[in-house]
């Protein structure tokens, strides 16, 4: 088996890692980002892959850069791995890193490459109505996700998914195409294939903005942008002059309710969206308040049908 050295931070890299060392990969080194303060108290926090690395029992280093870094420069050519493995772990690869090992950087991405390159991949595709995706193993080159295909998994999209629930199954497939990349790459049967730049799409990362409901979005279009900005920044909008977020919705068929607008039926609530197009919301939150059904909502706030929503003039 391989020397390897192991760069991510998030947990979408941890079954990736897990995978390599179960498989009898020599894991020599797990670089990984700084501690960072987190939560009400600031207190540090260490990332998953961290915290999965040591309970591995393996070596962690976390530069605060790696681009002009001597040291760590010097301790991965110490090591001389085979292969640099890169999942999510957020920092540009300098190319002395690109020009180190013989089987080069390989990364794992959460697309079919070269659509969604960028920083929020899972999120972009379902926020864009896709059905399909996947994940790929590709060359990191010195561009932005451009770099040559080694393989691709597919995965689809369930119409109940949400980045949350989409994100583990990709990882986990993404974990067993790098073992079969790195054993392809070994045995001289994976050709890399150049991406096509043609067909590349970008998911940027998020902004708290991306969240802000357009009316002028038809009901299925909202829907699937709340399905994929979770957990953040979600799908929100201004209701009396505060901010109303929505958790849990569902198109509702057959009503016409006026773009921008409330409809209450009941113990139903409804909102509009272009061309006569509605949802159903279930679950809301208010401004400085804790989650609620849209019962609750109705009962609390009495929402009139017609009501208008949007932002504060």
């Amino acid at each position: 088996m391989m020397d390897l050295v192991f760069c991510g931070t998030p947990i979408f890299a941890v079954p990736t890692l897990e995978k390599l060392v179960c498989s009898g990969f020599r894991v020599k080194l797990v670089t990984t980002q700084p501690d960072r303060p987190s939560g009400r108290g600031m207190e540090l926090a260490t990332s998953p892959v961290k915290q999965r690395a040591l309970a591995l029992g393996l070596p962690v280093t976390q530069p605060e850069r790696i681009k002009n870094n001597d040291a760590f420069r010097a301790q991965l050519e110490t090591i001389s791995p085979e292969a640099i493995i890169v999942v999510g772990y957020g920092r540009i690869i300098p190319q002395w890193m690109i020009d180190l090992p013989q089987l080069g950087n390989i990364n794992l991405h959460a697309s079919l490459l070269p659509k969604y390159r960028g920083a929020a991949p899972i999120q972009w595709a379902i926020a864009r109505g896709e059905s399909l995706t996947g994940v790929t193993t590709m060359r990191i080159d010195a561009g932005l996700d451009t770099g040559d295909i080694l393989s691709q998994s597919e995965e689809r999209i369930k119409p109940e998914d949400t980045a949350l629930t989409l994100a583990p199954r990709l990882a986990q497939t993404g974990a067993e195409l790098m073992i079969a990349t790195l054993a392809g790459l070994k045995q001289g049967r994976i050709t890399p294939r150049p991406q096509d730049n043609a067909q590349a799409t970008l998911a940027p990362i998020l902004k708290r903005e991306d969240g802000v409901i357009d009316f002028a979005r038809t009901a299925s279009e909202t829907w699937n942008r709340l399905r994929g900005f979770q957990p953040w920044p979600g799908e929100f909008t201004w209701f009396r002059g505060k901010t109303l977020h929505l958790h849990a919705a569902a198109p509702a068929s057959g009503m016409a309710v006026a773009a921008g607008h409330f409809a209450v039926e009941h113990e139903r609530l409804l909102l509009g969206f272009a061309h006569g197009t509605a949802l159903e919301l279930r679950e809301l939150q208010p401004e400085g308040k804790k989650r609620m059904s849209a019962r609750d909502f109705i009962n609390g706030y009495r929402p009139r049908t017609d009501e208008a929503l949007g932002a504060p003039s």
